[in-house]
């Protein structure tokens, strides 16, 4: 391997072209993640689901990610870029159609959590080609250019609470023709890939094997995976705990038979735990962040707030390099400021009692979670390139695998037990008509017989001064679960700096970050 810096800018001709047909398809995800977003009270209102079953219904769409986006880095390489994009269009309209077909409480659980888990190994399989292609094509400014490339993630979000605002609040379209609005950039994507030539990574034009290329990952890495899978076996699935572990752990032996059992990387395997953590703190708070901004406002004024961390992130990850520059900052460095802000703006969010102190503090929370995600792919990339595609797609894959089973999930559930608990306390009468049947559950935590969604639906809906006593407590219960969430979300992103903390005092010993390049391949060709 190589330190050399490459002295060309882009290493194809259509760099440009396939860096926004990337930016476009990522586009697609965020506008279509959006809109789901908007539309889970229509879901809770009209089939009467938990915050829990509506976390889980967000979770699969993560956890389809993950199998796109792992699945998709490992044949890349060998397959191709073309035939990837080629089955990610053709299942983010298949998850439209399927999604469309819920219409009943009898039939809906399970058919919307089918559409997002389609919709999402689709979102997965993009990133499995764009996330690797912008690394290969620009590998003197990683950092910079995977950052504008997931610009499109907010810009999408964005576009997605604007449509939402107009056609859910002013319109009241229904909530299926909201949600196909995400079917027109899916088809501009297609078009701006069509008959792109796309280089292959520097692990790729060099001949690694399948095995040269997991060695980095190893033993170590493989086993954050195979947990997150047992997970989602025993979650998603319906497997039992013994099964579960079974499958994982005979994945955890295939992985090591073709890697010769190496132990892998040991900063790969903090960067996927952190990754791990990012998924949870900034994908699963997405997902619920505007029910909760809305819940503690008005639902307009909760567009109005996901719009303006939204554009903060999409205005902000244009600018990574000069801010590295301007702060003489490393990737690293960039990372550890953004949890900290990420953690004060989260514990600022959930006091927050008026609009601007809203605006203030979700503010800086988007500030921090900006550059989480594409900067720690490009720091994989930069000190693994003999991964190729597999290490970063496999980042992915953990973050969004953390997201559906963890981040989403977990909230949900924290809101449920948070609201819960304040509405027994406070009117434990009213508590036992208005708790769901079936209880809710996260992990090895406890069960809570969460606040019935329809229940909530009907008493939030009455005007504030009109509502009864039973109605007020039970509104301000969800209010209260909801501050109380937000304050435990904040002590991920507190964890997540004190490993960048340590990952920059490990750079320090070894002489500083700096990026690797394979001998004899075209990016050190170049320097």
């Amino acid at each position: 391997m190589s330190n050399a810096t490459p002295s060309n800018e882009a290493i194809a001709p259509n760099a440009q072209r396939l860096l926004w047909a990337g930016f476009m398809a990522i586009l697609a995800a965020g506008m279509g993640f959006a809109i789901r977003g908007g539309i889970f009270d229509n879901w809770g209102a009209e089939f009467g689901f938990t915050a829990t079953q509506l976390g889980a219904i967000g979770g699969a769409g993560f956890t389809g990610f993950c199998f796109g986006i792992i699945v998709g880095g490992v044949v890349c390489d060998k397959i191709g870029y073309g035939k990837l994009v080629i089955l990610a269009f053709a299942l983010h309209v298949l998850s439209a159609f399927v999604t469309f077909s819920a219409t009943s409480p009898d039939n809906a659980y399970r058919i919307l959590t089918i559409g997002m888990f389609i919709f999402a190994y689709a979102n997965g399989t993009l990133e499995a080609v764009a996330n690797p292609l912008v690394a290969t094509l620009f590998p003197n400014n990683r950092t910079h250019y995977l950052n504008i490339l997931h610009a499109s993630w907010p810009a999408g979000m964005a576009i997605g609470v604007a449509l939402g605002w107009l056609l859910d609040d002013k319109l009241q379209w229904n909530w299926k023709y909201q949600l196909a609005l995400y079917l027109i950039p899916t088809a501009l994507y297609g078009l701006m890939f069509l008959g792109q030539h796309m280089p292959k990574s520097e692990a790729s034009e060099k001949g690694s094997s399948l095995g040269e290329m997991f060695k980095d990952v190893g033993i170590l890495g493989a086993a954050v995976v195979c947990y997150l899978l047992s997970l989602f076996f025993a979650g998603n699935l319906g497997l039992s705990t013994a099964a579960s572990y079974g499958i994982a752990g005979a994945l955890l032996i295939v992985v090591g038979i073709i890697t010769r059992f190496s132990i892998g990387s040991f900063l790969l395997f903090f960067l996927f735990v952190t990754h791990a953590l990012i998924g949870a703190v900034e994908l699963g708070t997405d997902g619920w962040i505007q029910n909760i901004t809305g819940n503690l406002f008005t639902s307009e004024q909760g567009k109005y707030l996901f719009l303006w961390t939204s554009l903060i992130m999409f205005g902000l990850r244009f600018c990574a390099h000069w801010i590295e520059k301007t702060l003489k900052l490393s990737p690293v460095g960039l990372l550890l400021v953004c949890a900290v802000l990420a953690a004060v703006g989260l514990q600022l969010a959930s006091n927050m009692h008026t609009i601007t102190m809203a605006f203030i503090a979700l503010g800086i929370y988007a500030v921090g979670k900006t550059f989480f995600w594409p900067t720690m792919l490009a720091v994989a990339s930069d000190r693994f390139p003999r991964t190729g595609a597999i290490a970063i797609s496999i980042m992915g894959g953990i973050g969004m695998l953390s997201a559906g089973l963890i981040g989403g999930p977990g909230l949900g559930y924290a809101k449920d037990r948070f609201s819960a608990e304040a509405l027994k306390t406070a009117d434990a009468a009213t508590y036992e008509t208005v708790k769901a049947a079936s209880p809710s559950k996260f992990l090895s935590f406890s069960e809570v017989n969460a606040i019935d969604g329809t229940k909530l639906a009907d008493a939030q809906k009455v005007q504030a001064a009109e509502r009864t006593p039973a109605q007020k407590a039970i509104v301000d219960s969800s209010i209260t679960g909801d501050r109380r969430t937000l304050k435990a979300d904040s002590f991920i992103p507190a964890t997540m700096a004190l490993i960048y903390l340590l990952m920059l005092a490990y750079f320090k010993t070894i002489g500083g970050y700096k990026a690797v390049h394979l001998e004899g391949t075209s990016a050190t060709k170049a320097s």
